[in-house]
């Protein structure tokens, strides 16, 4: 690796890495192979403005003190921070090289849009959501998934367990780092020959991000398309996106299903509008709202419970489930939300009609204080902008 600590440097050994990150998050073309989702900037959605004062944004600190706005958008690396109230923009950031046509790299937030997708095509019939995965994709049927269904993959409830060389492979197959020189590891291979252990499917909640890869795999085979065309013909186009957007392919051009998308904040923000809309664009439905319904309202909260994230989310709420790639807070008022690491989010308030994207490059992947601090600026916009009507 070069000791040029310059931004742009980055490539595919330094790219998630400070300070390399900040730059390659929305420059992921310059790193990796993409997959080109088409936009509709003809039709895009409209968002007017409708500017709110956050004069008076206050974030108490645990060990005393305040941030103030600006503070919060610096300490957790802000990038972008969009927030709608009834569909118009009443505040909107960027920072660090993002700008309003830059699209950014969601990470796992890529799993929400996913489990949008599966809805968008059970509804359609071209997926059976309660069909065990090895319909689709029978070469993995003499692995770990043998027996897991498309529904526990997306709710992280399949038993599969990885030890340090299992993830290592996983690692290697998505093309996301350097691999050893002549070697060509690729998602669909690392599946068919996983040598991953396995729990009975359907307990607890255990996040396991290869489950959504091995979905886009599924979603190929039972459509016949790739993942890339089928999002823009059924959800981005519809939504009426209007910016850049892609997906990271691996090494042999299967998509990167669980963290790859990429997109511009506004789209992020609009993806977020659709959710609180039912769906709906106007009178044209995109989402099946019984989906959406299901995600607020069908997740096992036991699952939960039981998962291996209970206890990191705690000081948030004890009051969570996890349903089709999103996270849904069960208090008053619900909360609606993807995440990626490195600070990726959107966020769906229905009762307050608030959308919240925010794109970040924060240095490490999981960072529990900007977690918390996030989810306390979620409350404390909503606050403001409630109190300005």
């Amino acid at each position: 690796m070069s000791t040029d600590l310059s931004p742009s440097r980055a490539d595919l050994s330094n790219w998630r890495t400070a300070p390399f990150s900040r730059w390659a998050f929305h420059n992921i073309r310059s790193i990796l192979p993409v997959a080109e989702i088409e936009s509709a900037p003809g039709s895009a959605w409209s968002l007017p403005a409708r500017p709110v004062a956050f004069d008076d944004f206050s974030l108490r600190l645990p060990k005393g003190g305040t941030l103030d706005l600006d503070g919060f958008l610096k300490t957790t690396a802000t990038d972008g921070l969009l927030i709608l109230q009834d569909g118009h923009i009443v505040f909107e950031h960027y920072d660090g090289g993002t700008d309003r046509d830059t699209p950014h790299i969601l990470m796992s937030a890529t799993k929400s849009i996913t489990g949008l997708m599966l809805g968008i095509l059970a509804d359609r019939g071209e997926i059976d959501i309660d069909a065990e995965v090895a319909r689709y994709v029978p070469e993995v049927a003499a692995t770990a998934y043998q027996g897991a269904t498309i529904r526990e993959l997306i709710d992280m409830r399949a038993g599969i367990v990885f030890d340090g060389a299992g993830l290592q492979a996983y690692a290697d197959a998505a093309g996301w780092e350097p691999v050893a020189p002549g070697t060509t590891p690729n998602l669909h291979d690392f599946f068919a020959t996983m040598r991953a252990q396995a729990k009975p499917h359907g307990g607890a909640f255990s996040y396991v991000s290869s489950n959504t890869d091995l979905l886009g795999w599924a979603i190929e085979r039972a459509t016949g398309r790739s993942f890339a065309s089928l999002v823009s013909t059924l959800l981005w186009k519809p939504m009426g996106a209007s910016g850049e957007a892609f997906i990271t392919l691996d090494p042999k051009g299967a998509p990167r299903c669980t963290g790859g998308f990429c997109a511009t904040l506004r789209d992020f923000a609009r993806l977020g509008q659709l959710v609180l809309s039912a769906g709906r664009r106007g009178s044209h439905a995109i989402i099946p709202e019984t989906w959406l319904d299901d995600i607020r309202t069908n997740g096992d909260a036991q699952a939960w419970r039981d998962g291996q994230w209970r206890d990191s989310f705690a000081a948030i709420s004890r009051n969570m489930h996890y349903r089709s790639g999103w996270y849904v807070i069960n208090d008053q008022p619900q909360l609606t939300f993807a995440m990626g690491i490195h600070g990726q989010n959107l966020f769906v308030d229905a009762a307050n009609a608030i959308v919240i994207a925010k794109l970040s490059s924060w240095p490490q992947p999981v960072e529990g204080p900007s977690i918390w601090l996030t989810h306390k600026a979620v409350a404390e916009f909503t606050r403001c902008i409630m109190a300005a009507r």
